[in-house]
């Protein structure tokens, strides 16, 4: 028990640095971008008004200052008031969360629905037509940008062929090209660590054996080989799921798409310093915790990783 306290403990620690550590630097680099308050004012507003402006933001005081303050209402959840909306920046970013996690969740069950089994029979069919097809088609998805496959499925499938809207939010049909752009990524990289997993484990003695015993090939992989295989998968699998978050930005920008990321940019734009501060954050903590389930699921799947 103490040694689980113990691991828990540690990397329990180890997140909270890290959350800390890209708060510091948003902090920080979001000063550096300029002041808000000559966005707020008229250019022929007094100098009173100004001075007024900045007091009520805070912008006025040192940075160590602002930089205690700011740690000090993280710490209760509370990022200020945004200067562009006029609400708690909390707020505003929880009402474009939902938009931001039903596209990050749907690309993210494409890509693994996708890529694991493409990967497996990759492995198990090398050096085939389906191994060339499929890594093939994995290579163009990792290697083309975000923003290209999104306007080339706009210009393909939406404006030549009807089938599906260029942009917004509604129906399943305005998910769907979204989706593919953000999941064709993940799909890609998923797929050939699969693939590079899988065949490793099966040049392995043990899958040697199995099949001596006279087991089915798919019993083989499944119960012998995938299991095995399974560690780095679910590492890139994991870290692709808190990536996708950071690549909804371009995503959403292209196709309209209401939610964080495009939030995000507006208030870049904007120099709303609370917005932004509260949308790092939050893709920071998700990020982070993603990450440390995927520690304790190690221990389910290898049983050297458990403490004891």
């Amino acid at each position: 028990m103490r040694a689980l306290v113990t691991f828990l403990a540690a990397r329990l620690a180890r997140a909270l640095v890290a959350v800390w550590l890209v708060s510091t630097v948003v902090f920080v680099v979001m000063r550096l971008s300029g002041d808000p308050v000559p966005l707020l004012l008229p250019p022929d507003a007094p100098r009173s008004e100004f001075a007024r402006v900045a007091r009520e933001l805070g912008t006025d005081r040192p940075l160590p200052v602002q930089y205690a303050v700011f740690l000090g209402h993280v710490a209760q959840g509370d990022f200020g008031r945004s200067i562009h909306f006029r609400e708690p920046a909390m707020r505003v970013a929880l009402e474009y969360l939902p938009a931001t996690a039903q596209l990050g969740l749907t690309a993210f069950v494409f890509a693994v629905l996708v890529a694991v089994p493409a990967g497996v029979v990759s492995a198990v069919r090398r050096n085939t037509v389906v191994d060339q097809v499929a890594m093939g088609v994995a290579l163009v998805g990792q290697s083309a940008p975000t923003f290209f496959l999104g306007i080339l499925f706009i210009l393909t499938l939406s404006l030549r062929a009807g089938l599906l809207p260029t942009s917004g939010r509604g129906d399943w049909t305005h998910i769907v090209l979204p989706a593919l752009t953000l999941g064709a990524f993940a799909m890609a990289s998923i797929a050939r660590l699969t693939r590079s997993a899988l065949l490793e484990v099966l040049r392995q003695d043990y899958v040697r054996t199995a099949r001596a015993k006279g087991l089915r090939e798919w019993r083989v992989v499944a119960k012998h080989a995938f299991r095995n295989a399974a560690i780095p998968v679910l590492t890139i699998t994991g870290l692709q799921f808190g990536q996708l978050f950071s690549n909804t930005l371009v995503t959403e920008t292209v196709f309209a798409w209401p939610g964080m990321g495009r939030l995000a940019i507006q208030s870049i734009y904007n120099r709303d310093y609370p917005v932004v501060q509260c949308v790092v954050f939050l893709s920071a903590v998700l990020f982070v915790a993603l990450n440390f389930l995927i520690e304790l699921v190690y221990g389910f799947l290898d049983p050297r990783i458990r403490p004891r």
